[in-house]
């Protein structure tokens, strides 16, 4: 006997959504799976805060930085990184969540989620065309950033511990990784 996986489409995750049906479950939808969030730990937390405010300054006026707020993608997913680096729309988004078109670049902080944010979730934001992905591996305290997607995939990853990295949405804007790492 085999088992078969309900696979839910983006209209339907946002009904249960409005139906109260997921309140209170850290959730978010995957290629049609209701995936549960682990909780974050204290590094998490701290971390992915921290650089959510350095980033806000040294974007201000350039991007918006979305913190654990959806993004909406054609591949029947609605993850919750914990930053987006997105066009200021302003109240577009009153209306629908950052569409890859919207999104310059995602970062991820992990610790227990570290293979589902450096396999699936790397290659579902492949798959949409978002330019540039980046996960802090704070089980290393470093930056793996993923660029230049091609085929469903990212054909360049380079780790980082130091220095700082010009974004490709933004080549002439310097980020610290040490801030992004709060190291």
């Amino acid at each position: 006997m085999s088992v078969s996986i309900a696979k839910w489409t983006l209209d339907e995750y946002h009904q249960m959504i409005e139906a109260g049906i997921l309140d209170d479950r850290r959730v978010e939808l995957l290629r049609g799976e209701i995936i549960e969030m682990p909780p974050e730990g204290e590094p998490h937390a701290f971390d992915s805060n921290e650089a959510f405010k350095y980033l806000l300054k040294v974007l201000d006026g350039l991007a918006d930085v979305r913190a654990d707020k959806p993004i909406t993608l054609p591949n029947q997913s609605e993850p919750e990184p914990d930053l987006a680096i997105v066009q200021d729309l302003g109240r577009e988004y009153r209306s629908h969540h950052p569409y890859p078109e919207n999104i310059f670049w995602v970062i991820e902080y992990s610790n227990s989620s570290l293979s589902k944010d450096l396999e699936s979730k790397r290659k579902i934001y492949a798959e949409v065309g978002i330019r540039e992905y980046w996960v802090v591996n704070l089980k290393k305290s470093e930056l793996i950033v993923f660029r230049d997607p091609q085929n469903g995939d990212y054909s360049s990853e380079t780790k980082f511990t130091t220095g700082t990295i010009a974004p490709f949405a933004f080549p002439e804007t310097e980020i610290s990784i040490d801030r992004v790492l709060n190291s």
